[in-house]
């Protein structure tokens, strides 16, 4: 492997080294929850998909810190058997909800 390549492959691993698994794990939940939401109602594409998901990560946690958002406890049983299953359930219905809003708002504008 050429001097450079590998200098920028060491280079990108020290970055991502540095990164906290927590917000490893949010990027990687975010982005299933934005491609399951994109499944679920259309549209879609990488980036926008872990933009959205990570959005609706926090959307979806606060809607559960403030009581808006219950899931029966027959949903939950199946999603803790799945590691980090109820947290990409909860992100996945917050990502939808911001897939919604972003289409209101952007038939609304024109």
């Amino acid at each position: 492997m050429p001097q450079q390549v590998n200098d920028i492959l060491t280079l990108i691993w020290g970055y991502v080294s540095q990164i906290d698994r927590a917000v490893l794990i949010m990027l990687v939940n975010g982005l299933v929850a934005g491609w399951l939401a994109g499944q679920i109602l259309g549209g879609g594409g990488l980036l926008r998909n872990l933009v959205v998901g990570v959005i609706g990560a926090f959307v979806g946690g606060a809607m559960v810190k403030y009581g808006l958002l219950n899931l029966p406890k027959g949903i939950t049983d199946v999603t803790n058997t799945v590691p980090y299953g109820t947290q990409i359930v909860i992100s996945t219905i917050g990502a939808m909800i911001v897939i919604i809003i972003a289409r209101f708002l952007g038939r609304s504008g024109s």
